[in-house]
C-alpha cells in the first residue's frame, strides 16, 4: 500500500513556507517569515490523542508570526487526508477548538484532500440548539483540482508543487506500475531542468522516491534510469550509502524472498548511512533497528536519518524506542 503519510510528513517540516505560498498565499503574505517559525507538532499530538477521532494522516500544528506591526502569533493548524472519512470535518472542529482552548490563540485550521473522489469535499462542521450555533469553516485544497494545471505545476519554481505532482502521478497510475515507473522519472529529471541546487534536488528526489513506490523489479529499472541521468548530467541524486540500501535490498528481496531479503539491504543501507552521519554514536542504534522487520519503517528510517539532527533526534521521532544512548 503506498505511504502517502510519511512522505508528507517530511516535505511540510522542511517546505512548510512553500507549502503556504501554494495553497493559502494570504496566510504566506501576512506571515513574518523573517521571525521563522515554530513546529508544535507534539503539541498537536496531545490533543489528538485526547480527542480519539479515528484514522489520521498527517497534522501539523505550526506557530508563526504576523507582519501586523505588533507582537502577535497565531497557529496554523493543517490536516491532510488521503482517503474519505466520515468524520473529517467533526476531527478539525474539535482540534481547532481543543488548539484554542489550550493557547487562548487564533487557530486558523487548513484541509488538503488528497483522495480520488472529486466530490467528496467536507469544509464545515457545525450543529444548532434552540437558538445557539457552533461550528467551523475552513479553506480546502482538493489536489485532484490541480490534475488540469500540471504544466503549471511543472514549470512553478515552487518545491511543493512537485509534491503535489508526485502524489497525484501515485494516484493515477494505482493499476499500471510501468506508467509509474515512468512518471516518476519524468519528475526526477524537471528536477534538474528547473535548475535548481543540488540539495533541494535531493531532498525531493528521496519524496518522490518514497511517494511513489515501485515493485521490486521496476525500482532496480528506475535506479539504473536514474544512474544513467547523473552520469549524463554529472550530479548526483542518490548519495553511495543510499544507493548501497536501494541496490542491496533490492538485490536482496528478488534472490532471498522479498521482504526478507529487503529488510537486510535496507539495514544495511541504514548502517551505511549513520556511520557516516553520526559515527560510534549512530551505530548504537543498529541493534534495535535490525530487530524491525516491517519494510515500511525500515524505509521510513533510511529516508529520514539525512533530516536528522542526532541519533537520539532519528530515535525519538521516527524509532520510538527506549532511550538508552
Amino acid at each position: 500500500m503506498t505511504d502517502y503519510d510519511s512522505p508528507w510528513k517530511e516535505a511540510l517540516d522542511i517546505y512548510f513556507q512553500p507549502f503556504l505560498e501554494l495553497f493559502c498565499p494570504q496566510a504566506h503574505t501576512e506571515i513574518d517569515w523573517s521571525r521563522g517559525n515554530e513546529s508544535l507538532d507534539k503539541e498537536l499530538q496531545k490533543i489528538v490523542r485526547e480527542a480519539e477521532l479515528g484514522r489520521r494522516f498527517v497534522d501539523k500544528l505550526v506557530k508563526v508570526w504576523l507582519k501586523s506591526g505588533r507582537e502577535q502569533w497565531v497557529l496554523v493548524h493543517v490536516e491532510v487526508q488521503a482517503s474519505e472519512d466520515a468524520d473529517f470535518a467533526q476531527r478539525m472542529y474539535v482540534y481547532n477548538y481543543r488548539l484554542f482552548d489550550r493557547y487562548n490563540r487564533e487557530v486558523a485550521s487548513l484541509a488538503i484532500l488528497g483522495d480520488d473522489n472529486p466530490r467528496w469535499r467536507p469544509d464545515s462542521y457545525g450543529y444548532h440548539r434552540w437558538g445557539t450555533e457552533v461550528g467551523i469553516r475552513f479553506p480546502v485544497a482538493k489536489l485532484l483540482d490541480y490534475l488540469p494545471r500540471r504544466q503549471e505545476l511543472e514549470e512553478s519554481p515552487n518545491p511543493f508543487a512537485t509534491i503535489v505532482l508526485a502524489h497525484l502521478d501515485t494516484l493515477e497510475t494505482r493499476q499500471d506500475q510501468h506508467e509509474r515507473k515512468n512518471r516518476k522519472f519524468r519528475l526526477i529529471k524537471g528536477l534538474f531542468e528547473r535548475g535548481w541546487d543540488t540539495e533541494k534536488m535531493r531532498q525531493l528526489f528521496r519524496l518522490i522516491d518514497w511517494m511513489m513506490d515501485l515493485p521490486r523489479d521496476l525500482a532496480g529499472t528506475f535506479l539504473e534510469e536514474v544512474k544513467q541521468y547523473e552520469e549524463e548530467k554529472k550530479m548526483v541524486f542518490v548519495t553511495t550509502p543510499e544507493r548501497i540500501g536501494l541496490e542491496r535490498g533490492l538485490s536482496q528481496g528478488l534472490s532471498q524472498g522479498l521482504s526478507q531479503g529487503l529488510s537486510q539491504g535496507l539495514s544495511q543501507g541504514i548502517e551505511a548511512l549513520l556511520r557516516l552521519k553520526f559515527g560510534e554514536p549512530g551505530l548504537r542504534l543498529m541493534p534495535e533497528i535490525r530487530e524491525i522487520a516491517e519494510i515500511e519503517k525500515l524505509e521510513a528510517i533510511l529516508h529520514s536519518i539525512e533530516a536528522a539532527d542526532s541519533p537520539e533526534d532519528l530515535r525519538r521521532n521516527f524509532l520510538c524506542f527506549p532511550s538508552s544512548l
